[in-house]
Order: structure tokens, then C-alpha cells, then sequence
């Protein structure tokens, strides 16, 4: 049974996040460096880590396995679970897999230089119902995806 992970901090969906985990009896893990709130249930844990850069995405990336499903904006963390195997989702609804991630992270670090060289960027765009309907629909598609058998390569016999 596969995994879900939330970088919590700024995370929008963790609300919708319980509904789908409950209603599929998945176990979730809400990883944050600072008490937040979470529902009671034996399938919700906690996880408050020290303060410090990265040190949540650390503490999700060294357990997160194949085919657990992680919740998160920050696109190193996403490359780094991918790696691994993990089905990423973005809060906004965009699946972050092995063809996306290249991509996502040459965006990320063009933005970075943009910034850094002092041209203004725009943020993100606003978040709103449509954004978390394709969420919804992008977390319950990832958890059936998580929960079936990876299919294996075919071989051919030798001749």
C-alpha cells in the first residue's frame, strides 16, 4: 500500500489529501518545521523536523519509496522522490513524473537567475476552485496508478 507524503508548509490541499487518503485507507504523513494542526485518525501522522532549509524535504526524500505518492511545490524535492519512484503532485494539479521533471527544474532555475539578476518576475497564479478540482482529480488517479503493479518489461525468449 503505497504512501502519501505533504511538504505541509504553505501546502493549500492537505484537507483534500485526507479525504482521498481516508477514503482509500492510505497513510499519511504531514511533514512541517512547525507544529501545524491535523486531523485525529490512526492514519495521519505528524512529522515537525528542526528548522533549517531542506530539512523537511530531506525527511521526506530518505523514506519516500516507489510508487508513494508525494504532495509538493518544491521541485528539487519533486526530482529528488522521482528518482526514487514516487508519483509527484503539484497543489495546483500538475503530476510531476520523469518526462515533467526536466522540464519543471530548467524552469525553476531560469526563474532563480531572472530573479537573482534583479528582473522582476510574475508569482504564481492564483489558486482557486478550478485549481483544486484538478488536484482532486490528479491525487485519486495517482493513488489507483500507486496502487496497482508496476507492469514489468517484456522479455523475449532467446533464439
Amino acid at each position: 500500500m503505497p504512501y502519501i507524503f505533504i511538504d505541509s508548509d504553505a501546502c493549500p490541499v492537505k484537507d483534500e489529501v485526507y479525504r482521498v487518503a481516508s477514503r482509500y485507507g492510505l497513510r499519511v504523513f504531514v511533514v512541517s518545521n512547525r507544529m501545524i494542526m491535523v486531523p485525529d485518525g490512526p492514519l495521519i501522522e505528524r512529522i515537525v523536523v528542526d528548522a533549517g532549509p531542506d530539512v523537511a524535504d530531506d525527511w521526506i526524500a530518505e523514506r519516500v519509496a516507489d510508487r508513494d505518492i508525494v504532495i509538493t511545490a518544491d521541485i528539487p524535492l519533486a526530482a529528488r522522490c522521482v528518482e526514487k519512484g514516487a508519483y509527484v503532485l503539484e497543489p495546483k494539479g500538475r503530476i510531476l513524473d520523469s518526462d515533467a521533471i526536466g522540464m519543471a527544474l530548467a524552469m525553476r532555475n531560469l526563474m532563480t537567475d531572472l530573479r537573482s539578476a534583479g528582473i522582476m518576475t510574475s508569482g504564481g497564479s492564483a489558486f482557486g476552485k478550478a485549481e483544486r478540482s484538478r488536484f482532486l482529480s490528479a491525487l485519486d488517479t495517482l493513488v489507483v496508478k500507486a496502487q496497482k503493479p508496476r507492469p514489468r518489461p517484456l522479455t523475449h525468449p532467446r533464439t
